[in-house]
Order: structure tokens, then C-alpha cells, then sequence
């Protein structure tokens, strides 16, 4: 079976690039970052304190997510746009931080593996979901690149955003995701790296699937 890693920091281009690859290849596309976004948004919404390791456990226990057609569901709920709020990007990383809450969630993506074709993408698919995989890549771009993508995105949603404060932002997740216990954000030694800053969505794409063929020839 085909099994594609795409590893990255936030902004890197990874899940608009997996999602693509996923098409061309007609295979099925897991965005993981999402998943730990449904766990932010369950443990915000159920008031618990950030800090509070045993009841985020003990939620996160008994969660109940569901992925279709890149539809998103908690407690079968779309929440598909509410993951996406900017108060779910700057906790989701604290969140997936959480070892229980990671083994969990990568259970769940290996199962998932086992059973056709995947890319997936975020920050540990390569160096730990996935590390079997031949099919590993690690995007990265600036910060100042990365912002500009991310305040692009939200200024379309007709956000009020200021790009300082998502520059802020990013550079807090990069350093909290980097130097986290549980699964930290790192390169796995055998994954190809694409700096992006200089390339649109098609030339990565067109690159990454190029070195999959080379691969798997």
C-alpha cells in the first residue's frame, strides 16, 4: 500500500499540497492536524482548563470524531469551520501536546493506514505514524512567508486579523511544537525537505509526486 508522509510547520503549505496529491493519485487524504483540532475544540468547549492533563484525558477518552468527504464531525456535529477559529489555533498545539491525546489520535491514524492508500500530513507522520514509509517529506518555508499565507487565508474567511500578531503566533507554535516531550516537530532523517517560500502549490505537488515515482519505480 501507498503511504505518503508530509510533514511541516504551521503554514508550510502541507495540507493544501496533500490534499492535491491526494486527487492526482486517487487516494485517500487524512488531515491529522484536524483531528487534534476536534480534541482542542472538545476540551474548550467542555470549559476545561488547559493545564488539567487528567480531565482533557479523560475527555478525550471517550471522544467522538468522525471524517467524511473532508467533512469534520464532534458528536456528530459538523465543525468543519469552527476548527479553523484562530482561539483553536493557538491552543490546539498545548493540546496535541498531551501524550494520551497523541497515542489516541495516531491509533487511530494507523488503523486508518492499514486499510487503503494515505497521505498524511502534520507535524510527527514521518518520524512516528508513518516512520515505515518510504513516501516521507518535510515542507518548510520563513516565517514571514508562512504568516503572509495564513493572514491571506483569514483576510478571505472575512477575518479581522493583524499579520504581527500571526507572525507572533506562528513563531510561538514553531517553538512550543519543536520542543514538546511527546512527538516533537523534526525532520525524520530519511524524508526529503522542501523549502516552499519560492514555489507555488502546483510546483511542489508536481516535485513531491515526481519523487514519488522515482521511489516507487
Amino acid at each position: 500500500m501507498l503511504k505518503i508522509a508530509i510533514d511541516g510547520p504551521a503554514g508550510s503549505g502541507k495540507s493544501t499540497v496533500s490534499k492535491i496529491i491526494a486527487k492526482k493519485l486517487n487516494i485517500n487524504y487524512l488531515d491529522t492536524g484536524a483531528m487534534y483540532r476536534m480534541c482542542t475544540l472538545k476540551v474548550l468547549n467542555e470549559k476545561i482548563d488547559l493545564d488539567d492533563e487528567k480531565k482533557i484525558t479523560d475527555v478525550i477518552d471517550k471522544i467522538d470524531i468522525k471524517m467524511e468527504n473532508n467533512v469534520f464531525y464532534l458528536d456528530n456535529n459538523d465543525v468543519s469551520e469552527l476548527i479553523r477559529d484562530e482561539n483553536i489555533s493557538k491552543n490546539v498545539s498545548k493540546v496535541a501536546a498531551i501524550k494520551f491525546v497523541r497515542e489516541k489520535m495516531v491509533d487511530i491514524q494507523r488503523e486508518i493506514a492499514t486499510k487503503a492508500d494515505v497521505i498524511m500530513d502534520g507535524r510527527d507522520i514521518g518520524t512516528h505514524v508513518l516512520k515505515e514509509s518510504k513516501n516521507k517529506f518535510y515542507l518548510n518555508a520563513s516565517i514571514e512567508v508562512r504568516a503572509e499565507r495564513r493572514y491571506e487565508e483569514l483576510i478571505n474567511k472575512g477575518a479581522n486579523v493583524i499579520k504581527e500578531n500571526i507572525i507572533e503566533d506562528i513563531a510561538k507554535r514553531d517553538k512550543f511544537d519543536s520542543e514538546r516531550e511527546n512527538s516533537p516537530l523534526i525532520k525524520a532523517d530519511d524524508a526529503i525537505e522542501i523549502d516552499t517560500s519560492g514555489l507555488n502549490i502546483e510546483e511542489v505537488v508536481d516535485l513531491i509526486i515526481s519523487k514519488i515515482g522515482e521511489k516507487n519505480d
